[in-house]
């Protein structure tokens, strides 16, 4: 997984609340294992008419959004089924970071997962930003200081510490179990030294 460190950029502003993860990236996509190729579909039936050609006032099919890294979305984003398409499918556009007054907690988990920083704002703080992003303005996004910087403005964000260093040193959970394969490996050792008959026939 990418190390996330510090993102700069504009940010694509997407004032719609309750965004579920089916509106992210709807069922009919979900028949892959891969993480890879699903930017394409990324909130699909709203960039999308029914002939499949993209409707143009949509905002990450505009110029310079349709380039962003970045996200200022409505409340509660990524509710709905558990999906881990959505992340998938978001990372594989480009969006990295995403901020918002608040998020469903298996997709804000999931985000972890996939390399994505999901930030929670106030109310207050979330229209600043809302409108600073329709304005083109270049957000600076910090992890290690916890920062948004955009405009002379800095705003301030809590994240978990150890979620923090996740993305900071780039594991996900099986990265993090290898961090620990040589106790694994000297534990499964010494279980064959104490307990030889539970291996017998495992070769």
């Amino acid at each position: 997984m990418d190390k996330f460190i510090s993102l700069k950029g504009v940010a694509a502003p997407l004032p719609i609340v309750n965004i579920d993860t089916d509106m992210i990236i709807p069922k009919q996509f979900l028949k892959t294992i891969k993480r890879t190729g699903l930017g394409i579909s990324l909130f699909y039936e709203m960039r999308y008419d029914h002939q499949g050609q993209e409707i143009k006032d949509f905002i990450l099919n505009t110029s310079p959004f349709n380039q962003s890294k970045i996200l200022v979305a409505g409340d509660n984003f990524g509710c709905g089924s558990s999906r881990e398409h959505a992340p998938w499918s978001l990372k594989d556009f480009g969006i990295t970071c995403i901020i918002s007054t608040s998020f469903a907690d298996i997709f804000y988990n999931n985000c972890f997962q996939n390399g994505i920083l999901p930030i929670v704002v106030s109310p207050e703080n979330s229209k600043k930003l809302m409108s600073l992003a329709v304005d083109q303005k270049e957000f600076e996004i910090d992890l290690p200081s916890q920062s948004i910087s955009v405009s002379g403005e800095k705003i301030g964000f809590e994240i978990e510490e150890y979620r923090k260093q996740r993305l900071l040193e780039g594991l996900d959970d099986i990265s993090i179990t290898m961090n620990y394969e040589k106790n694994i490996t000297d534990y499964e050792s010494q279980q064959k030294k104490n307990k030889p008959w539970i291996f017998k026939d495992i070769k």
